[in-house]
């Protein structure tokens, strides 16, 4: 299958995926098109008074002072001595309006609401207030709304002023009038054997309900997980049979008549489709449930390759392979728990951190082993640091600042031999460092502005913007050397990173830097370890220089551990600092060198390219791996394919339609993050490509002819 092909089969069965959980997870219960039904009982009072105040618990009534006395005095007394009360043990979301649809309508909120907000119902649904004669509603304007344009706060008064009409309506039998920001008084006598009758029939209709709203949940699970795990054993196979070196063997189709599994295909597709004609589904249970069928189609077309693989077994390092798998399974365990616990970063960095020692490279790399270590322990202190209510720390992106400069002097220093630069290179690095050491600095000196109410200093906010708009267009200038490149890349990202930062956050790009430029290093030397012919000095490779295809080799055991390395590290570039692990940490103090009035989109724009600077400089470090390892960028892209794949399949059953507003917005987002990390990080190599291999010439020397 060609790239384009692949590329848009795997994108429309990602989208096919992700959309599969709203029918799933978040389908309405509610039934249309019944008969309306009335009870000829006579209720226990002819007009209803509901009186609902948000936010009020129960233990705010029945819960005494430490003096004896009580919160709301007048009401308890109504609970003691003549009223009948209740506690009523709430569902979240506990928005207004599932509280309120939940005590007009006597069921939960509708789940598939989650797309808008909980704002308004998607679907329409029955209530007290439909089958009351009249209805009567005050209060908030952004509640009232939500269930019927009427009567507003304002119209209280008037209402029960000495108008005859609407005073005549109100004394009428079957009314209700509701009052919002005010549970409910009504003087009744004690019902014990119908509330407990109530009480058993809400269990059973509540009963009844979940499992008619989940009664397709299984049936359309096991389509998709059955099309999920075909196409991750089709991206599989293509691995193995493009860039795996197996002993070919004919396939069992070559051997049996190719028509035979089409004609099975043919029939499972019918047998489907009648099952669901029947069941009268809808138009998306079809393509849920007939996708798999084409996937596994080319899965058992390409069957040889099982064999190929079974027969290859005896060759191959069986312990080292199981070992592999895992290793690589715990690690996308520990990758999906990190979603939801960002300390798992660090017990996951301080595993990665152990990793030269028993693979040999200790004995053979003492120094950049111990580099190693000493980078993935100081990266793992950053997962623990608090996400929300961080006082700023402008001293720290200075430091930051200075711990950017001090590195980069050392390498410049300890490359000096190796790598001599020229003297536009030379004057580029020392002007970029100063630049770094003015970007320092800005933060503080508009932080001390702002404290002293003097507003945004204009020159502060001109070096910001420069900063921001020449970001990457700076490393164009630089050498295309590879460590040139990206001590270009990393000085000028840094800069734009310490304008954003506000405490310790800053400190990140340079430790995960440091960190990257050493897993470079490591991985040459893990190379030389396995014998890999046509190793080149990484000081002397250029990252224009075309790649030699006939030195594109095929894949390792080791190409897997440096795929999840990859996703590991770009994990940790996504919850490391906590930029984007809550909504709530959003800090607006991070954009004050750029601009003080609020705007959403400009906002929001530079705190986005702020999280995607540490990405950057993971994506640049694996473009220069996959250069020095001499493979192709396609074969390590379908293994991160499978990697998320796998992450997106377990989050696929992660995802819920309960607990908080939060949890359920929570879950999904953790679904679509992973199901489009692969196609993200596809366009981001292409900018990273591009940041890497290209150089721009401002102006070229002239040639000097001699006569």
């Amino acid at each position: 299958m060609r790239t384009i092909t692949f590329f848009l089969v795997g994108l429309t069965v990602h989208v096919v995926f992700f959309l599969s959980i709203f029918d799933i997870y978040f389908t309405s219960p509610l039934v249309h098109g019944m008969t309306p039904q009335a009870t000829s009982l006579a209720p226990p009072a002819s007009r209803l008074v509901l009186v609902v105040a948000d936010g009020l618990r129960a233990d705010s009534l029945f819960t005494l002072l430490p003096n004896g006395s009580s919160r709301a005095p007048y009401l308890r007394s109504v609970l003691e001595e003549k009223g009948t009360w209740g506690v009523s043990h709430t569902r979240v979301p506990t928005e207004s309006r599932p509280g309120h649809v939940a005590l007009i309508a006597g069921f939960y909120e509708d789940v598939s609401a989650v797309a808008k907000g909980w704002k308004e119902n998607p679907v329409e649904f029955d209530s007290v207030f439909n089958e009351s004669r009249h209805t009567w509603s005050w209060g908030s304007p952004d509640i009232l709304p939500m269930f019927a344009k009427d009567w507003n706060l304002e119209h209280l008064d008037k209402l029960m002023s000495v108008s005859t009409t609407p005073y005549q309506l109100l004394t009428e039998s079957k009314q209700i009038e509701f009052i919002h920001k005010a549970r409910i008084l009504i003087q009744l006598e004690k019902y014990e054997d119908a509330i407990s009758l109530c009480q058993s029939l809400i269990s059973y209709s509540l009963e009844g309900l979940v499992y008619y709203h989940t009664y397709d949940r299984f049936f359309l699970g096991c389509s998709v997980v059955l099309g999920f795990v075909g196409w991750t054993s089709y991206v599989v196979l293509v691995i193995l049979k493009t860039h795996a070196s197996l002993n070919r063997h004919p396939s069992l189709l070559k051997q049996n008549p190719s028509h035979i599994l089409a004609k099975l295909c043919m029939c499972v597709t019918v047998v489907i489709t009648v099952f669901l004609l029947i069941q009268r589904s809808p138009v998306t249970y079809y393509i849920y449930c007939l996708l798999p069928v084409p996937i596994w189609y080319s899965v058992l077309k390409e069957s040889g390759m099982v064999t190929d693989l079974i027969q290859s077994a005896p060759s191959l390092p069986l312990w080292k392979c199981f070992g592999y798998f895992v290793l690589v399974a715990f690690g996308i365990e520990l990758l999906v728990v990190s979603f939801f616990h960002r300390a798992m970063l660090t017990v996951g960095l301080a595993v990665l951190s152990i990793w030269p020692f028993p693979s040999g490279l200790f004995g053979k790399a003492k120094f950049r082993s111990l580099s190693w270590f000493l980078g993935c322990l100081f990266l793992a202190l950053f997962p623990l640091m608090p996400v929300v209510g961080r006082e700023p720390n402008i001293h720290l992106v200075t430091c930051a600042g200075l711990l950017t400069l001090f590195t980069s002097v050392c390498y410049l220093w300890s490359s000096r031999q190796r790598t001599p630069l020229h003297l536009s290179d030379r004057q580029q690095f020392v002007t970029q460092m100063f630049h770094v050491a003015v970007c320092a600095y800005v933060p503080s000196l508009t932080h001390s502005s702002l404290q002293q109410k003097q507003g945004l200093p204009l020159l502060n906010q001109i070096i910001s913007w420069i900063t921001l708009g020449s970001s990457m267009l700076v490393p164009l200038l630089s050498s295309t050397r590879i460590f040139h490149r990206l001590l270009s890349i990393f000085l000028s990202l840094t800069a734009t990173y310490l304008l954003l930062s506000t405490g310790s956050e800053a400190l990140f790009p340079p430790v995960l830097s440091w960190l990257m430029f050493v897993w470079i290093n490591i991985e040459q030397e893990a190379m030389l370890a396995q014998g890999v012919s046509g190793r080149q000095e990484l000081s002397t490779i250029d990252f224009s220089a075309n790649i030699d295809i006939a030195k594109i080799r095929q894949l390792k055991l080791d190409d897997i551990r440096r795929s999840y390395f990859f996703v590991f590290f770009i994990i940790t570039a996504f919850f490391g600092t906590g930029n984007i692990a809550s909504i709530n940490s959003f800090d607006p103090a991070s954009v004050y060198c750029f601009l003080t009035v609020f705007n959403p989109f400009i906002m929001g724009g530079l705190m986005m390219w702020k999280v995607i600077i540490p990405f950057i400089i993971v994506m640049c470090t694996f473009e220069t791996i996959q250069v020095a390892t001499q493979l192709s960028s396609r074969s390590l892209f379908l293994i991160v394919l499978v990697i998320s794949d796998l992450m997106a399949l377990h989050f696929f059953f992660l995802v819920q339609d309960y607990g908080s507003w939060l949890d359920i917005g929570t879950s999904i987002s953790h679904y679509v993050i992973v199901m489009s990390m692969t196609i993200f990080l596809m366009l981001l190599s292409v900018v990273t490509h591009i940041l890497t291999s290209q150089r721009l010439i401002l102006w070229r020397r002239p040639k000097l002819h001699f006569p």
